[in-house]
């Protein structure tokens, strides 16, 4: 979408007609057979036959929006605004309608679109994808193949072993031990694709699999959530969110829904949280605590019958608009009771009250302070009672002094104890350059978009007895900070030898801990993945991972010996904990499926593999704002 609202281009429709238009009208045509929609996007694209059998080919409704609102950004190559890739045109081709519709509507690019009616956005989609949007029918077990025979009651999903959230415990270590992994460093080489589930109309596969009582719950931008038995992929039931679910879902207890024992919970990229109940796939409670506006993309954490749930403020993609009213949103976790969903505490990442900053030379109305988005999902302290996030870049210059900061708040009532600040004048919004035009929305001097958001904080003890919180983020560094001092540094190691990053980051998404080592992948040229020795910081080894292009920007897992990463270029990888690559799994390719959904795989960017029961799974396709690969597939893995 065009960063600037006065910009517009020159109706030439023919122009992009040979990257764009062409491409559809083929593709349509040759699915026309498909279906009623399919057959009206093909007459759309191709326009009205002439006679003599000429086709006339008409501008579509969605071209010309297009290139109003979009060519500015998404040309026939990504483009680079500020520091990120603009997915290519041939990107967004990749994409169902109906994602790129949730990206107009409650997605990345809802501020941009935000003066266009609902019919344009359906028209700019369906031009894109090449046919009109379906309804969610599309995506429910319903309509696949491969149902489970029946569905006997769930077992206790801590009678065995499981991998429940995001870091597979409160600590966010993304550890699971050896009895419970059931994969040894030896058998990683022999690991073959046991089954594989196609996700219907998905593109970003990026909710984490969770797995318990012998199933595995899952979902991804096709607003669907999925429980499938993790023997066979065999589905027993799927639930249908308001939009993407990006975070990885919890099973826990759930009290005072009838016969409901267990619940999984998700949250959705439009800010509400759900409680399903995991035998049967039924809505126990919906709720959406946060600032309407603001979005989910971290895992919520689940903790001794509450659901601790991050989210972030939605304007460094709108900021730079100097029309629009900046900037109002910040980061902020809340606290939800997890058998009613009734928020117990809210608490802003930005303690200053919003205030007026005056106005922009065309009049706009400018507020702040704003901005310090929690991307991560939170660690919980049990012994101290603390729960700890990350926090991103300011919007609003001067950044607030919780900006790119580890932040300690009170279990019981959400009070900020203490933070640890990494960075300083960090205001930063996308679609600003390093020089500004005065009287607009950009801050006067643009900082680095060095988020400390991103990757969770994990909490890990030493042998002495002391604990450590500690984060890496985008900026290179990584810190440990001691929970009993307020979050005094007990050491710091930049991770980078001579270019210090650039605002796509080099640790975007998340490290991995067992009781030495602290893993974290590098998004580069090549990739790279460092061990540091907890202790001290100290780095004991960088594996050369050889990952083709942009590098790793996904979290890394650890078993016993091995470490498993993931790249843009859609390899997974196994690293042994001497820093040795032993295997490699290439998931960009198209896979036979449980559920007879045509499925590929694209680039492993925002998750990353569990393991339970010998059983490893990873989702894989991802785009963020690298221009990445789309996929729609759920990938089983087992020696056996």
């Amino acid at each position: 979408a065009r960063m600037s609202p006065s910009r517009k281009s020159t109706p030439s429709w023919l122009g992009i007609a040979a990257s764009v238009l062409w491409p559809l009208a083929a593709a349509s045509q040759a699915t026309a057979s498909q279906g009623t929609a399919s057959q009206a996007a093909a007459s759309q694209a191709a326009g009205p036959q002439l006679s003599g059998g000429h086709p006339k080919f008409a501008p579509p409704p969605g071209l010309g929006v297009f290139n109003d609102t979009c060519a500015a950004c998404h040309a026939t190559e990504a483009r680079r605004i500020g520091d990120r890739l603009a997915p290519a045109v041939s990107t967004l081709q990749q994409l169902p309608p109906e994602r790129i519709y949730d990206a107009l509507v409650s997605g990345k690019m809802r501020e941009q679109a935000a003066s266009l009616s609902d019919a344009q956005k359906r028209d700019v989609a369906a031009f894109l994808a090449g046919r009109a949007m379906v309804d969610v029918a599309g995506t429910d077990i319903g309509s696949m193949s491969g149902r489970c025979a029946s569905n006997p009651p769930m077992s206790d999903p801590s009678a065995a072993a499981s991998w429940r959230g995001w870091g597979n415990g409160a600590r966010n270590g993304r550890y699971q031990n050896a009895a419970a992994a059931g994969l040894t460093a030896s058998q990683v080489p022999r690991l073959k694709v046991k089954w594989a589930f196609g996700l219907p109309e998905g593109a970003s596969t990026y909710s984490q699999p969770t797995v318990a009582s012998g199933r595995v719950f899952f979902a991804s931008d096709n607003a669907a959530v999925y429980s499938v038995d993790a023997k066979t992929g065999c589905s027993y039931w799927s639930f249908h969110a308001d939009t993407g679910v990006r975070s990885a879902p919890i099973v826990a207890p759930i009290k005072g829904h009838g016969a409901a024992k267990y619940a999984v919970y998700v949250a959705s990229t439009r800010g509400a949280v759900f409680a399903i109940d995991a035998q049967n796939g039924k809505l126990l409670w919906k709720t959406q605590p946060g600032d309407p506006r603001d979005g989910i993309t971290g895992s919520p954490a689940y903790y001794d019958g509450r659901l601790y749930v991050p989210f972030v403020g939605s304007e460094t993609l709108a900021g730079s608009n100097p029309k629009y009213e900046c900037c109002k949103t910040r980061g902020a976790l809340v606290a939800l009771d997890a058998d009613s969903g009734k928020t117990v505490w809210k608490t802003e990442t930005i303690a200053e009250k919003l205030q007026s900053r005056g106005k922009n030379d065309l009049g706009t109305p400018l507020w702040g302070p704003a901005g310090a988005s929690v991307w991560n999902t939170p660690t919980i302290d049990t012994k101290r009672r603390l729960v700890y996030i990350g926090t991103g870049n300011g919007y609003t210059a001067p950044a607030a002094s919780t900006t790119d900061s580890i932040l300690a708040l009170d279990l019981a009532t959400g009070r900020i104890v203490w933070h640890h600040q990494e960075f300083t004048d960090d205001a930063f919004i996308l679609g600003c350059q390093a020089t500004n035009p005065a009287g607009g929305n950009c801050p006067a001097k643009l900082g680095s978009d060095w988020d400390f958001g991103g990757a969770a904080m994990i909490l890990r003890t030493l042998p002495d007895g002391r604990d450590l919180v500690i984060g890496a983020g985008k900026g290179g560094v990584a810190v440990a900070v001691d929970p009993d001092k307020q979050g005094a540094v007990v050491w710091r190691t930049k991770l980078y030898a001579d270019q210090p990053p650039t605002a796509d980051g080099l640790v975007v998404f998340g490290g991995a801990a067992d009781a030495t080592n602290v893993y974290y992948p590098l998004q580069r040229p090549g990739g790279g993945l460092t061990a540091l020795r907890i202790a001290t910081g100290e780095r004991a080894w960088t594996a050369d991972v050889q990952a083709d292009g942009r590098g790793q920007s996904a979290p890394a897992t650890v078993i016993p010996g091995v470490i498993f990463t993931g790249g843009w270029d859609g390899v997974l990888r196994a690293v042994s904990t001497e820093g040795r690559v032993i295997w490699r799994f290439d998931t960009k390719r198209s896979f036979d499926t449980v559920n007879g959904v045509p499925a590929r795989g694209g680039s492993l960017g925002a998750t990353a593999p569990v393991l339970v029961d010998g059983l490893l799974l990873v989702g894989s396709g991802y785009i963020g704002t690298q221009n990445g690969t789309p996929g729609n597939v759920i990938l089983a893995l087992a020696v056996n």
